[in-house]
């Protein structure tokens, strides 16, 4: 997960949550790795394959929800349409065979909501409810090897579920939260929903109307334009192919079929922007690549691998896209960032505040030996090893400096946000209930405090002190628990208004984001100041090198 400043949820046995076994991560990695195909020829803004280094090398199809959750609303509407001249192919089975339709006219999708001859129960069991992937993934593992088979599913925010096809039974959930409930998970509850009706998508073409729940659009020109509003090519056109597909949500997700390369195209402008430094769109567009490589598991539950925003990487398909950063893209041609021979963990953010952090300064899990604190700026001033940001004297010091640094221009490096007690509780309720949080019943808030920060300055602990009682928020929840702090490298001041009570607090930071990585900010500093490519990611992430992708590097 990542998140920048350029891009600021017929069949009655239709299902909630897709029954369907998925394979497991390994076996998707090797289907993957048998599904590579060595481009011979590149052409890419009149370019050919000699063009830059890495011409060679392999190139990987990709499956993206661009729209992954459509007929959530009854009124959802798309419209898939030809770009000039060309026509659409629509393919979807109807009876036993496969039905081919091909129409140079729009094609509406439209969802309806469908009664059901029968009330439909759904359920399944919720071990956790996480802000990233990353901490679900941690939280994921631990459950296995407590024996207990579990996926990664994002409803809305992301969760650990009781494996769908293990607990199948209604006896057998009950079992399993009985014994969760006595081990102390608390978190944990049975998610069960009656369902009357269920979204039906259908669309219609030359006058007649199709309704099955698997749809393959593909186009002559390999491209199609998608559109949400009304307005014919208004939408965002997207290289590949599409298919519509029902999810584990009992909704729909429209998936992008399309390469990597190309894939890169709708995200290096939407991330790092079309106006970076040519060594700043260069590092982007490589660990972009890296990112993505390594991430192809997060959506196993929902039968594709990367989402279109930022809890992977913002993608607008061609839309946005330039002669520069299709150029960074082309020099840069297969290039991925590697330690020890395997893909990084290739994590980045907007703007780090002024000091990177630990993996495990946001995240549960291992740390990363690459992912380290390192001081922002051309020139290091500030010795972590003698002034460590864990001291809270040392950390105010540190943020209320404001010279020196890659990121002192750019308008959230430091912020000042002061926020009521009563705005305070709101948002804090909200995240407790969704978290099922016994803490979701307080009324008012009586003092918060950091009781604990990282090496890098990121808080690992606030306590929150109500009137039913003292509860603790870790790492990346701080910034899911409030709307103030935009990154979790800022510290806490009381105000009163001048009256006698406590009115609310100063959230007084840093950065943007969760300041992992490169600083997409920093970057584009270090780049003007002459800066090659190859320098500016050794700089974020230390021990690190530059290869082509080929079968020998480690997913």
């Amino acid at each position: 997960m990542r998140q920048n400043h350029y891009a600021t949820k017929q069949m009655v046995t239709l299902p909630r949550r897709n029954t369907k076994r998925q394979n497991q991560v390994k076996v998707e990695f090797s289907f993957w790795r048998l599904s590579y195909t060595v481009v011979t020829t590149f052409c890419l803004l009149g370019l050919t394959a000699a063009s830059g280094p890495g011409s060679n090398s392999q190139d990987v199809e990709l499956r993206v929800g661009i729209v992954q959750r459509f007929g959530e609303k009854s009124t959802a509407k798309l419209q898939l349409e030809p770009t000039k001249g060309d026509r659409l192919r629509l393919s979807f089975p109807l009876g036993n065979k496969q039905q081919t339709i091909v129409t140079d006219k729009p094609v509406k999708l439209e969802t309806v909501m469908q009664a059901v001859a029968k009330p439909v129960v759904q359920e399944v069991v919720v071990l956790g409810t996480y802000r990233t992937f990353e901490t679900a993934e941690d939280s994921a593992n631990k459950w296995r090897s407590q024996g207990i088979a579990v996926e990664i599913a994002q409803p809305e925010r992301w969760q650990v579920w009781a494996k769908r096809d293990v607990y199948s039974t209604a006896l057998l959930r009950r079992l399993l939260f009985d014994n969760l409930q006595k081990s102390g998970a608390k978190m944990a509850y049975i998610d069960t929903q009656v369902l009357k009706e269920v979204p039906k998508v259908s669309w219609l073409v030359n006058g007649k109307r199709y309704s099955p729940m698997n749809l393959a659009i593909s186009a002559d020109k390999n491209l199609i334009r998608i559109n949400k509003g009304e307005k014919s090519g208004t939408g965002r056109v997207y290289a590949g192919r599409m298919a519509l597909q029902p999810n584990a949500y009992g909704t729909y997700t429209l998936v992008n079929e399309v390469s990597l390369e190309t894939y890169l195209r709708g995200v290096v402008p939407n991330e790092i922007g079309s106006n970076a430094p040519k060594a700043g769109l260069e590092a982007q567009a490589i660990l972009a690549r890296t990112y993505a490589l390594r991430n192809l598991r997060r959506f196993a539950v929902d039968n594709y691998q990367l989402c279109a925003d930022t809890h992977c990487q913002v993608y607008y398909g061609l839309s946005g896209a330039t002669s520069k950063t299709d150029q960074a893209i082309a020099a840069t041609r297969g290039m991925v960032v590697t330690y020890n021979n395997q893909l990084i963990d290739a994590l980045y953010s907007s703007t780090t505040g002024g000091v990177t952090a630990f993996f495990s300064d946001v995240w549960n899990g291992e740390d990363r030996p690459y992912l380290k604190p390192v001081v922002d700026a051309p020139i290091n001033f500030w010795d972590l090893s003698q002034q460590s940001l864990a001291d809270e004297e040392n950390f105010r010091k540190f943020i209320n400096m404001k010279q020196g640094f890659n990121e002192s221009n750019w308008d959230v490096f430091r912020w000042n946000k002061e926020t009521s007690l009563e705005d305070i509780a709101k948002d804090l309720q909200k995240f407790l209930r969704v978290k099922n949080s016994p803490y979701a019943k307080f009324k008012t808030i009586e003092a918060i405090a950091v009781t604990k920060r990282s090496h890098s300055g990121r808080i690992l602990d606030l306590a929150v002190k109500t009137d039913i009682g003292v509860f603790t928020l870790h790492k990346d929840e701080v910034r899911s628990a409030f709307a103030a702090p935009v990154s979790t490298l800022f510290y806490l001041q009381p105000l009163n208004k001048g009256k006698a009570e406590l009115w609310g607090y100063a959230f007084i930071g840093g950065g943007l984001g969760h300041g992992v990585g490169l600083s997409q900010t920093g970057a584009q500093n270090l780049a003007k100041l002459g800066w090659e490519t190859s320098k500016i990611l050794q700089f974020y992430y230390p021990g690190t090198k530059i290869q082509i992708f080929n079968d020998n590097i480690k997913l």
